[in-house]
């Protein structure tokens, strides 16, 4: 995922309130030393945040976490892909020095064995997952995503590669999915769930459009635990990732974001249970590089 203002703009960033800057101070600490969100919070904290006062990463501080701290999650986060749309694959490649096309290769790798037909791509932005589902050999490959500037670049990607005749791209809503229940065989994900508005009732209806004995996949990143990598990484996503983030993006919250919306969105064994929760029998997860990113396999 790739943020900040665009070259030829200003790049001083726009002057943030105290509240803003505390917020963001506690969530570094929170990120980096491992705290409960109840000890990265204050009085200071602003109503928006009130919801991860008193826990650790979970479903409901994901939920107060916000690209612009404006209004509903859902909207911000489209709003945020329509401005970075113009350079997002550019800093995908940039930013993760090419390592994040060998996860989404891995991340389809858990479908082989099950060979699946009917493949839909969820938070699919410019289609890059669901071109990579193609090596499955599918006979349907669907993405959606709420950005429809981030549709028209995927589109302009498959024509320019030939592939839009194998792969259809639609506005789809993560909580509204526009599809019969057990229409696909699998459903793929990558650095979406995070950004859901409401994380139960996404994982909810991919579920629900997934038939029995189907499976999900889904990419994500998360947090490293062991030194000196949960040190390295910690302060490349806090500090330089921003910073670079900004020089060649169109808005300058966005890796500001990023970095916030991974420290509060649940991982590993918390996020295994919200899958079970949402209906899923058999989870497994899967940490890459150190624990930067992590697939979760869920089985219907």
């Amino acid at each position: 995922m790739g943020f900040g203002p665009s070259v030829g703009a200003s790049f001083a960033r726009p002057p943030s309130s105290p509240v803003k800057l505390a917020q963001k101070a506690r969530l570094s600490r929170a990120f980096n030393q491992g705290l409960p969100m109840s000890k990265a919070t204050d009085s200071s904290t602003s109503p928006s945040t009130e919801a991860s006062k008193q826990a650790a990463p979970s479903r409901e501080a994901s939920a107060s976490v916000t690209p612009y701290g404006e209004g509903a999650k859902k909207a911000e986060v489209a709003r945020m892909f329509d401005n970075i749309a113009g350079n997002y694959d550019f800093l995908n490649r940039f930013l993760s020095l090419g390592i994040d096309t060998l996860w989404r290769r891995k991340a389809v790798c858990q479908l082989a064995a099950l060979q699946p037909k009917r493949i839909l791509d969820v938070a699919t932005g410019t289609g890059d997952l669901a071109i990579a589902a193609l090596a499955l050999e599918p006979k349907e490959v669907v993405g959606v995503d709420i950005s429809r500037e981030m549709l028209a670049k995927g589109r302009e990607k498959l024509r320019r590669r030939r592939l839009d005749d194998r792969i259809r791209l639609e506005d789809g809503d993560s909580e509204h999915l526009p599809f019969a229940d057990g229409h696909f065989d699998a459903v793929l994900c990558a650095y979406g769930v995070r950004n859901f508005g409401d994380l139960q009732a996404g994982l909810k209806e991919m579920r629900r459009v997934l038939r029995p004995a189907g499976r999900m996949v889904i990419l994500e990143f998360s947090r490293p635990h062991a030194f000196p990598v949960k040190q390295l990484f910690g302060f490349y996503f806090r500090t330089i990732l921003p910073s670079l983030g900004r020089l060649v993006s169109r808005d300058a919250r966005a890796y500001d974001y990023l970095h916030e919306s991974v420290a509060v969105f649940p991982e590993g064994q918390a996020f295994e249970a919200e899958l079970k929760q949402a209906g899923f029998q058999r989870t497994t997860c899967i940490r890459l590089s150190f624990g930067i990113s992590s697939i979760y396999i869920a089985d219907a």
